[in-house]
């Protein structure tokens, strides 16, 4: 029998189309509770400012590149969304003097144009932030080789490729209101998954690849990013896969509180911790990793409780 069709987006997969108990225990969990839900290979961290919480997220990069050496290089895969830890990146290498000579940088996701990635000079692109806001404020003798750094490009060989030879310590992320990691979306539900999504299985096996964006992916990016105009957001992106990510040492997930909402937060949370991987919630697959870390603030967590405004 085929699952319920989503209240969002009748033609995609999304959370709407799990069964109602699950969605209902998890809007009901207080902060106590989810910080709670740490188990061997899944852990809950709280921080109780916003300035602790970058701060953190920041420390993962310095750690990451501290570790590499020519023999054993190391690198950490990065999000655009947070961003605000990446000047504190720039300051911190700059302040410590630590030399990024073996150290290796990917960027996890980049629009997609239809042809190709979008250029550093689409006011949307990741690439272009992560320079600005980075790579490009730390001094210039103690940058990374161009060639350590890997964004993602219509060329998916050469990206794919960049993850052999390289330890991966950390696979950094936010969470979106579809409950992706990168853009990791539901996907469409046609052909042989009209009635049922993927199995974790089958999803786990993607690599990276060009994918078409959930509506709701979409209309966040416009939010978040773009003064809400939905018509400057490109309708496919260019991810990174499963397949990578579990070649990370560690998957880091960031909820500034910004991004995803007060639901979305408990429910991968809750499912992370029972182990039900559904790729309706494709942050739910990450059950399956031997090293998760969800990083809260706690002022972002917020309640599900009513509130008419």
């Amino acid at each position: 029998m085929p699952r319920k069709l989503s209240t969002i987006a009748p033609q995609w997969w999304d959370y709407t189309t799990l069964e109602d108990d699950i969605i209902k225990d998890a809007a009901k969990l207080s902060l106590q509770q989810m910080k709670g839900l740490s188990r061997p290979g899944f852990k809950v961290v709280m921080y109780d400012t916003l300035e602790d919480f970058y701060l953190a997220e920041a420390l993962e990069y310095i750690e990451s590149w501290r570790a590499s050496t020519p023999d054993n290089p190391v690198g950490i895969c990065g999000p655009i969304g947070p961003t605000e830890q990446l000047p504190l990146v720039a300051r911190l290498v700059n302040s410590l003097g630590i030399k990024l000579s073996s150290s290796h940088f990917w960027g996890m996701d980049e629009w997609y144009d239809g042809a190709k990635e979008v250029p550093v000079t689409h006011p949307l692109s990741f690439e272009k932030a992560d320079r600005e806001l980075c790579f490009n404020r730390i001094e210039r003798t103690l940058r990374m080789p161009e060639e350590n750094l890997h964004f993602p490009q219509s060329d998916l060989k050469t990206y794919i490729d960049s993850w052999e030879g390289v330890r991966c310590a950390v696979m950094q992320g936010g969470q979106g209101d579809i409950k992706h990691w990168a853009f990791n979306d539901p996907l469409p539900r046609k052909g042989k998954w009209k009635n049922s999504p993927p199995s974790p299985k089958e999803y786990r096996k993607m690599e990276t690849r060009i994918v078409d964006l959930h509506p709701v992916t979409l209309a966040q990016n416009a939010r978040t990013s773009g003064g809400g105009n939905i018509t400057m957001v490109p309708q496919k992106a260019i991810t990174v896969g499963p397949k990578e990510t579990w070649k990370a040492d560690k998957v880091s997930i960031w909820h500034a509180g910004n991004h995803d909402n007060p639901l979305g937060q408990r429910l991968t949370t809750l499912m992370i911790s029972k182990g039900v991987a559904d790729s309706s919630v494709p942050m739910s697959l990450l059950s399956g990793h031997p090293n998760v870390q969800f990083n809260f603030y706690k002022g972002g967590i917020g309640t599900c409780d009513i509130e008419m405004h």
